[in-house]
């Protein structure tokens, strides 16, 4: 289960991850009286809550300098159809809006965690390549990315987060707070049984502060039923009809192109299944 941004870094604080204050808006005359009432301030951010990376290049976040900058940005974004390189051609359309108080960035950094499936065992990574798309850096220049493998009876190790934090370059007080992020950051992957907690880009501030700027958060739909606070931010409109019937059915079922169906039990069987209908030209 996938949720949005905002919905990430509400979870985040609550496990004393350093975020950007900052809150939904669902139309303009409320992204201008957050930022006016409850962000104040003379930089916002106004940034598009859809299911998918990249939304910065496709246009959906924006600075604005002004009050006037926040209604216009905001009616700009809302309603349009966001393509990304994670939407596909057909897009998502913009139906919320984060409002978020400027930040002074020093640097930018990238920081995930996810489960390593050749190790069975979770792995954090940490590159200096922020803002970057991952895959980008991983198939470019693999030794940016930096990873610790972190033993499950063990969780992660104070030594593991320094050594990622020194990987980073950070030196003094800017390292002790990159290592307290990255503690509270898998404190909250474990304690919530995600699938995926990527912060990209993690941001340096000017005042030497270390802070989550973007936040993803993906959950093991096995464990949902012990997090019914993540179930209550699932949000409809961004998963495919067919996806959420099935959801209904207990089904696993994944929606993808082609003319064949394939309905097959365990994992290997049908990726066999699919390789051979795809030799034939199905």
């Amino acid at each position: 289960m996938k949720i949005h941004e905002y919905q990430a870094k509400e979870i985040l604080r609550k496990f004393n991850v350093a975020v950007p204050k900052g809150k939904v808006a669902f139309n303009a005359d409320e992204a201008v009286q957050i930022a006016k009432d409850e962000l104040g301030g003379e930089v916002w951010v106004v940034k598009a809550q859809i299911h998918a990376g990249g939304r910065g290049k496709g246009g959906g976040v924006k600075v604005a300098k002004s009050l006037d900058e926040v209604r216009e940005l905001a009616n700009q974004i809302l309603g349009m159809t966001l393509i990304t390189h994670q939407t596909g051609p057909e897009g998502r359309l913009v139906k919320r809006l984060l409002v978020e108080q400027g930040v002074n960035i020093e640097k930018e950094f990238y920081v995930g965690i996810t489960l390593d499936r050749a190790s069975s065992k979770n792995v954090v990574m940490v590159s200096t390549e922020g803002g970057v798309e991952i895959e980008k850096v991983a198939a470019e220049s693999p030794e940016k990315i930096i990873k610790e493998v972190v033993e499950p009876e063990l969780g992660l190790q104070p030594f593991q987060a320094r050594r990622l934090a020194f990987a980073l370059g950070l030196e003094g007080n800017q390292h002790k707070s990159a290592v307290k992020f990255l503690s509270a950051l898998y404190n909250a992957y474990i304690s919530s049984d995600c699938s995926l907690a990527e912060i990209n880009p993690l941001v340096l501030t000017k005042e030497g502060e270390v802070i989550a700027l973007d936040a993803k958060m993906n959950f093991d739909d096995n464990a949902l039923y012990r997090h019914q606070d993540v179930v209550q931010y699932r949000d409809l409109d961004e998963e495919d009809p067919l996806e959420i019937e099935a959801s209904k059915f207990n089904l696993n079922y994944i929606k993808l192109d082609g003319n064949v169906g394939c309905m097959v039990n365990g994992a290997g069987l049908a990726m066999a299944t699919m390789d051979i209908i795809k030799l034939a030209g199905g």
